[in-house]
Formats: C-alpha cells, structure tokens, sequence
C-alpha cells in the first residue's frame, strides 16, 4: 500500500484516502468470495481514487466479486455490470460495454 513511512501512525490520524485503502486490504485478508463497497471513494482525491481502482481491479482479477455503490457514473463506467437503483427499485443490470 506504500505507507512504510506512516507505520507508527495511529489509523485516525492518517488521510481518508489511506483509510480507505487499507480498510479495503483488511477486508480482503480473508479472502471473500464477495466484498461490498459503500461509496469507497467519496471525498478522497483524485490520484487516491484511481490507486483504489486498480486495488479493486486487482482483487476482482483474483476472483473476488467486488460491488462498489457510487454516485460518480465515471466510476460506474470501470464496472463489468451497472444497475440503477430507482426509488428503491433497482433496474435490470445493464453491461457497460455495447452489443
């Protein structure tokens, strides 16, 4: 994760950006089939956010179903499969490629 230098830092004392990365890493330790992801990104910056990306691209290439929820539809369009929800309804999935 790159936080050698941070190794002494207490867990609230490190940026939100950081939390998120590791507590992703704490819930991959195990090894799940499926991991959850509420708005992962929401208010971390943009070079954190793209770092987080490829650590859920990583994990769902070793066979981890990762479903991330999102209000930033730049970030729906990095998933296999998209749903809305509506309501309280979700919508059929949709594939974000093109037949």
């Amino acid at each position: 994760l790159g936080f050698e230098h941070a190794a002494d830092e207490r867990v609230g004392s490190i940026p939100l950006g950081w939390k998120q990365k590791l507590a992703f890493s704490v819930a991959l330790l195990h090894e799940p089939g499926v991991v959850f992801l509420d708005e992962p990104t929401s208010g971390v910056d943009p070079v954190t956010r793209r770092q987080f990306w490829e650590m859920i691209y990583e994990a769902a290439s070793e066979g981890t179903t990762v479903l991330v929820t999102t209000h930033y539809m730049d970030e729906a369009e990095y998933c296999d499969r998209v749903s809305i929800m509506v309501e309280g309804t979700i919508d059929e999935p949709h594939s974000s490629t093109t037949s």
